[in-house]
């Protein structure tokens, strides 16, 4: 599972928008894997402090920066942007970027409400010639691929109840992504919950599928965050799963517990961890003879470096997207519906705004382009272990 992906093609000339914290501890990590496949030959980033710490850990020289993303993108020698901007940023850049006849690969969530949402898939009609990929690295992890595999095999049986609790304290710490002005005031609805949690959502419907009802219940309880602090949502899914999903930020520290999603199945519970060091991952299958059944993914990023790769296929080889727009707009769909309901509209059916439809299994798996399994050629590594509980 180690050897290289063949290389089809040059490097694609990239244009960075933007260079800050997602920039140095998401996406560079994986690019700087991918050489092969992607050169940043320019970047774009208006704080000049962070554009020499980007220029100082990628190689990328300072000549080649600059501080407007339209000098950048006016350059003809470019083909593809990635856009890195704060929530309220990214439509106009996304815009910007696909005008200027260059493909897109943009951070999530598509928009700060629904309106904006729906204006970014009318991007994707109105650029049919590009590739726009929005970069929801959860459609994209190892170990939930691995997991969804398991699940299509019917592994666990029939799904029927899911229960997820995530809490954790959130307050401003330095150099992390809660350091951010615009996260502490937020001018996008949903707060963390449109931002993080979107992946969450996100994992819910790779495994499980489409959201139909949604039921909800928020507060704002952080003094030192803005936005809803804590929201509730109970969910019915089109497959006919249940089940409440319930994210907490708090101002002061929790407890450690166990906060890892749960799916309850006719036969067997799967049960996923927490990530653990060096890019460790793992999920557990208990079964009704008392069996323990665990898989570990080591050796993977959380996704970015498998985004990078279904948009260099995207681009050389025509392969399809599965970070859509429509997809990440679901996963959005279920957040602000969700903080619909908590300010009294009731239960609410998602099935009116879901573009192209609600289904039970609306998400492809992802694998390499002529990969023959869903991890040939990728760095991580897999392994099984069974034993009597």
């Amino acid at each position: 599972m180690t050897t290289e992906l063949e290389q089809t093609s040059r490097p694609v000339r990239l244009g960075a928008i933007g260079t800050g914290l997602a920039m140095e501890k998401l996406h560079w990590p994986a690019l700087r894997q991918l050489t092969q496949r992607f050169t940043v030959a320019a970047f774009a980033e208006p704080d000049r402090a962070t554009a020499e710490r980007f220029a100082g850990y990628s190689g990328t020289p300072m000549s080649e920066h600059y501080a407007e993303y339209g000098d950048l993108l006016a350059r003809e020698d470019l083909r593809a942007a990635v856009i890195l901007l704060p929530i309220p940023l990214l439509y106009e850049a996304a815009r910007a970027a696909l005008q200027a006849g260059k493909d897109v690969l943009c951070e999530k969530p598509p928009g700060v409400d629904l309106d904006q949402g729906r204006a970014f898939l009318q991007l994707e009609r109105e650029f049919p010639a590009q590739k726009l990929l929005i970069a929801e690295n959860f459609f994209y992890r190892d170990d939930l691929r691995l997991a969804r595999s398991l699940l299509d095999e019917g592994t666990i049986g029939r799904v029927n109840v899911m229960a997820w609790r995530q809490a954790g304290q959130y307050v401003p710490r330095a150099e992390g992504f809660s350091s951010t002005p615009w996260r502490q005031r937020p001018q996008y609805r949903g707060g963390p919950h449109l931002d993080g949690g979107v992946h969450m959502i996100a994992q819910l419907r790779l495994l499980l599928g489409d959201v139909r009802r949604v039921q909800g219940l928020a507060l704002h309880a952080n003094t030192k965050m803005g936005g809803p602090s804590d929201l509730t949502l109970n969910l019915a899914f089109v497959s006919g799963v249940i089940g409440n999903y319930t994210s907490i930020h708090a101002e002061i520290p929790v407890p450690p517990e166990e906060r890892g999603l749960c799916l309850y199945g006719s036969e067997g519970v799967m049960v996923f961890g927490q990530a653990s060091g060096e890019g460790t991952r793992a999920f557990t299958i208990y079964r009704p003879d008392n069996s323990v059944e665990e898989h570990r993914v080591t050796g993977s990023d959380g996704g970015y470096y498998n985004e990078w790769l279904n948009f260099y296929d995207a681009l050389t080889a025509g392969e399809p997207i599965v970070g859509t727009v429509a997809q990440s707009f679901r996963n959005m769909l279920i957040v602000l519906r969700g903080l619909d309901s908590a300010e009294g509209a009731g239960e609410v059916d998602l099935a009116p705004d879901a573009p192209d439809g609600l289904s039970a299994r609306p998400l492809p798996l992802w694998k390499p382009r002529n990969a023959s399994d869903l991890f040939d050629g990728l760095p991580c590594r897999i392994a099984k272990e069974v034993r009597q509980g």
